[in-house]
């Protein structure tokens, strides 16, 4: 079994954002560790972890709080980075083959040689089992719910194969914490939470579609179906309709979660945020679509400190 010792020097990964803390300042040793759970580019457990903060806001508005549980959101911090760090491990190691054939993969640690796959599998394992230990802070419903979490992720990475919609099973995934926000504080779920689910299930097929952009070629080469290449010149148009479907099923979140208006006057910012994507994107620029897609971190903050601050202002 290949080892990683201190000293030893570590092949930088290809889309990581320029001077990132990993290459900076990680140990040699950690450094393919810390690349596999993509520590390196904290944008997926931010996309992640905002269903979860948008939900927990809005439960806490629903629920008559002048502000969510700060400790949920805590909680909610460590698990999207633990649990995005364990399926981005798990999707390295289904997807260790064809990450070799792709030139914007080909430098992550397993295809590179740096981690074997039995580390890879460890180093998986002791990840879940941190996002297990957030999870058993909540109650049982919060944790019967969030198990159920892993179907839809065990199967993420073989859609690829089968299916032009992976992005599609990736926002059922990654906005798995719009119902566990809600259920964390009422022990129930609701409609107002469906509908941000819902939201947020188009809202990442848009914003992967702008991702997958990056490797279309080398995916038709291999094989590997995606929303981009499904779509190709029409993609502009196609995010658009699944940006004003987002914005559509949020608002319905907030109206059924008696938000008032800087909920939506957020909402409303954020749409504008969408325009702002559509006008610039250029489809054939790799790095602009990174830029791109890194941008719906703002997105987020946008949103949740809308419904943040009309929580504040409501139940002041």
């Amino acid at each position: 079994m290949k080892m990683q010792f201190p000293g030893m020097v570590t092949e930088a990964v290809a889309d990581a954002v320029s001077g990132n803390w990993v290459d900076r300042f990680a140990p040699e040793w950690l450094k393919p560790y810390a690349r596999l759970a993509r520590w390196d580019r904290p944008i997926g457990w931010w996309l992640l972890m905002w269903p979860c903060w948008w939900s927990a806001a809005l439960a806490a508005e629903a629920a008559g709080y002048m502000l969510p549980n700060i400790w949920h959101l805590v909680l909610f911090m460590i698990g999207a980075i633990a649990m995005r760090g364990a399926g981005c491990t798990y999707n390295d190691i289904v997807d260790r083959n064809y990450d070799g054939m792709v030139e914007r993969t080909r430098s992550r640690p397993i295809p590179s040689g740096q981690v074997s796959t039995v580390q890879a599998v460890i180093f998986m394992i002791l990840q879940a089992l941190a996002g297990l230990v957030v999870l058993l802070q909540f109650n049982t419903y919060t944790i019967v719910l969030g198990f159920c979490s892993l179907v839809v992720v065990a199967i993420y990475p073989f859609m690829k194969r089968i299916t032009y919609w992976p992005q599609s099973v990736l926002g059922l995934a990654f906005n798995w914490g719009a119902l566990v926000g809600w259920s964390a504080v009422f022990g129930h779920l609701s409609w107002a939470p469906v509908a941000l689910y819902a939201g947020g299930i188009l809202w990442t097929i848009g914003y992967d579609t702008i991702y997958a952009h990056q490797d279309k070629e080398d995916d038709a080469l291999i094989g590997v179906k995606s929303t981009a290449r499904l779509f190709g010149g029409w993609t502009e148009t196609a995010v658009s309709f699944l940006y004003i479907g987002a914005t559509a099923f949020f608002v319905l979140a907030a109206t059924l979660a008696d938000a008032g208006p800087l909920a939506f006057l957020g909402l409303a910012v954020g749409a504008i945020h969408f325009i702002w994507q559509i006008i610039v994107l250029d489809i054939d620029d790799n790095d602009q679509c990174l830029k791109l897609f890194r941008s719906n971190r703002i997105y987020g903050w946008i949103v949740f400190t809308g419904f943040v601050v009309d929580g504040l202002i409501a139940n002041f």
